[in-house]
């Protein structure tokens, strides 16, 4: 997984309330779990004007215009901003997995699902949570102001905007260790590598007759 420390990058306004997975990635893209090669379906049925399948061709696809991630302004953003209960619906793993694909790495909202906000921190995506009045301010601030950015520094808990002002956001201690440390579940028992490997020889040499018939 991907460390995260501080990320500046473009704004995408997504001002929509009760964003489900489905909305995020279809169900019809969810037959794979190589973790990549999402991003050019998230938010697919918004996206595009047809109906996308999982071996279509999406650069021959035509592009809905009204649809805020097809706005040019908004190209190569990195932050994005929603509305209340983001991530809502199936636990589907691919949302976050498609968001980073395309190349998010923070969401800011009011408040999100607990399994997609779990699911976040899992593959390397920073959820932050900032009250009514920040969202609204953001909303406008982007809105209005082509180019708009934000500073996110995770070891800090800031978000910082254009004119220096900073909004602070709280993070769970032990999610916020892992994301620093670009640490999975897999990346954190590998760290006690030594500890597992050390009582696996303890157990072999107590009871060598449960490896008798083992390759190694």
């Amino acid at each position: 997984m991907r460390k995260f420390s501080v990320e500046q990058g473009l704004v995408l306004p997504l001002d929509r309330a009760n964003v489900d997975t489905d909305f995020i990635i279809p169900k019809q893209f969810l037959k794979s779990i190589k973790r990549t090669g999402f991003g050019v379906n998230l938010f697919d049925e918004h996206r595009y004007l047809d109906k996308g399948e999982p071996d279509s061709d999406n650069s021959k696809r035509p592009l809905n215009p009204d649809f805020v991630l097809n706005q040019p302004r908004y190209k190569g953003c990195k932050i994005l901003l929603a509305r209340d209960n983001f991530g809502c619906g199936s636990s589907r793993e691919h949302a976050p997995w498609a968001l980073d694909d395309y190349g998010f790495r923070v969401v800011i909202a009011p408040s999100f699902a607990d399994i997609f906000l779990n699911n976040c921190f899992k593959n390397g995506l920073l959820p932050i949570v900032v009250n009514q009045e920040n969202i609204s301010e953001l909303f406008r601030d982007t809105q209005a102001n082509e180019g708009y950015s934000l500073t996110v520094d995770l070891a800090e808990q800031t978000v910082t905007r254009p004119d220096d002002s900073v909004i602070a956001f709280e993070v769970d201690s032990f999610r916020k260790n892992c994301l620093l440390n670009g640490l999975d579940d897999i990346g954190l028992t590998l760290e006690e590598a030594d500890t597992i490997k050390a009582f696996e020889d303890k157990w072999r040499q107590k009871s060598p007759w449960y490896f008798a018939n083992a390759s190694v």
